[in-house]
């Protein structure tokens, strides 16, 4: 793992234990966190790629699984 993965991972990890995550999210939400737009998050949730639950949000944990690397 290089220096910059380590200091973005310790990065990530102060500011959740500061900001704590919420279950789900709102398509604007979402895309602020992919770092896309909000047309490319509607045009993923039309794909299937993102689901949209009951409450009409995206679980986090739909981010967080476009985030990994495959």
């Amino acid at each position: 793992m290089t220096e910059e993965t380590k200091a973005a991972l310790k990065a990530l990890e102060l500011y959740s234990a500061r900001h704590p995550r919420p279950s789900q999210v709102n398509q604007k939400q979402a895309a602020e966190m992919l770092g896309v737009s909000a047309r490319t998050v509607h045009n993923m949730i039309k794909a299937g790629t993102l689901r949209l639950n009951k409450c009409g949000m995206i679980p986090i944990e739909q981010i967080d699984g476009v985030l990994e690397p495959h």
